[in-house]
């Protein structure tokens, strides 16, 4: 008895292979247009009087256009303003520091408070900006 075997000859159907082809051309082009970096347009308040805001348990500190410091309204200096942050960590370390710098304040006053919350390690540190 003669037993005939059968060939099947596989092959992949290639009608729909341009059809995946562009769809994933269409899918690379369109990720690869994604801007992933968001920018925020702040405008930066102007503080020409101290005032408190209404959380309870944030230290806020601001500094006027000729770079003076308040620490909660009162006059301070950096040594004072150094003294009461590192008190407030060892009692409260989640407490939040507030820091609201006038629109006209140059940088170097600014950084002058970065560089104490630096030296502490302090990490839970707010910039205020004006609600839009």
């Amino acid at each position: 008895m003669n037993i005939r075997r059968r060939r099947k000859d596989f092959s992949v159907p290639l009608n729909s292979m341009s059809d995946v082809a562009f769809l994933l051309l269409i899918f690379i082009m369109l990720v690869s247009l994604i801007n992933y970096r968001k920018e925020v347009k702040i405008d930066y308040p102007e503080a020409e009087t101290a005032k408190k805001t209404s959380a309870e348990k944030n230290l806020e500190i601001w500094i006027d256009k000729t770079g003076n410091v308040y620490l909660d309204g009162s006059a301070a200096t950096l040594r004072a303003v150094e003294h009461a942050i590192g008190e407030l960590y060892r009692n409260a370390p989640d407490t939040r520091i507030h820091i609201i710098a006038d629109r006209g304040t140059r940088y170097v006053h600014v950084n002058g408070v970065l560089d104490i919350l630096k030296l502490l390690q302090y990490r839970v540190v707010s910039f205020v900006v004006k609600d839009a």
